[in-house]
């Protein structure tokens, strides 16, 4: 089976992609959402192949299991990925997704797997960090007002039935966000970009700095834009990703 038939095929992976291109990005989104939130990203930036990740439970994937931790879910996206690092490739993740990413990271290294190129995080305090989440502390009425809040944002009028499947999705994912511990942090052999939007309400870049502990190379780059605007693919966020060479 070529790679590029994998990446069709796979539920790890919802768009299909010609095998042409001379580098993989793979994005993992946040809480509660699924690999649509990159669905106005390019099929590809500057000859890189974006390759949304479809985690199970959600989306076209609802009726698969939940994967219940971020180590699990590590472990079976690490498996999916197998055939597809023959040529360079990088993550991205945003927010509570740059933590399975980075958790994606050191299973491949336990398995002798190679590297990505870099990991970039956005908007996501270091592991060490995550339980501060001030959304793992709300209640179901406040999740569920902040929901509606976020489809209409999207400019999408909220339906009861959308609100009611999103926050089944979100409570789940809440719940290996909250059992996810890493009191020390473990460096991985890839360079780190950590990425904070300049207005976003919820993470201050004090908060990222704890990222410093989890690589040789971390850089900081501040980006215009609140906590979702990377969902739209702007041209800072674009330029950022395919300056690595």
């Amino acid at each position: 089976m070529t790679p590029a038939s994998t990446t069709a095929t796979s539920p790890w992976f919802v768009r299909p992609q010609p095998d042409g291109h001379r580098a993989r990005m793979f994005c993992l989104p946040f809480s509660g959402s699924g690999a649509s939130a990159f669905s106005a990203w390019p099929a590809a930036i500057d000859d890189v192949e974006i390759c949304p990740v479809q985690f199970p439970g959600r989306e076209n994937r609802l009726a698969h299991p939940h994967y219940g931790t971020y180590e699990n879910l590590a472990a079976g996206l690490a498996e999916a990925l197998t055939p597809l690092l023959d040529r360079p490739f990088a993550f991205f993740g945003h927010c509570a997704g740059a933590l399975p990413a980075y958790e994606t990271v050191l299973r491949l290294t336990e398995l002798g797997l190679p590297a990505p190129q870099c990991l970039y995080v956005s908007g996501q305090p270091a592991p060490h960090d995550a339980a501060r989440d001030r959304m793992l502390t709300m209640t179901e009425p406040e999740l569920r007002a902040e929901i509606e809040s976020f489809v209409r944002s999207r400019g999408i009028e909220p339906r009861p039935d959308m609100i009611d499947l999103g926050l089944m999705v979100l409570l789940r994912d809440h719940a290996a966000a909250g059992a996810y511990r890493r009191t020390e942090p473990a460096g991985v052999p890839c360079p780190i970009v950590v990425l904070h939007w300049r207005e976003d309400p919820d993470v201050s870049l004090d908060e990222l700095q704890g990222w410093r502990q989890y690589a040789d190379s971390v850089e900081f780059r501040v980006l215009d834009g609140g906590h979702y605007d990377f969902m739209d693919a702007p041209d800072e966020l674009r330029t950022l990703l395919t300056s690595r060479r």
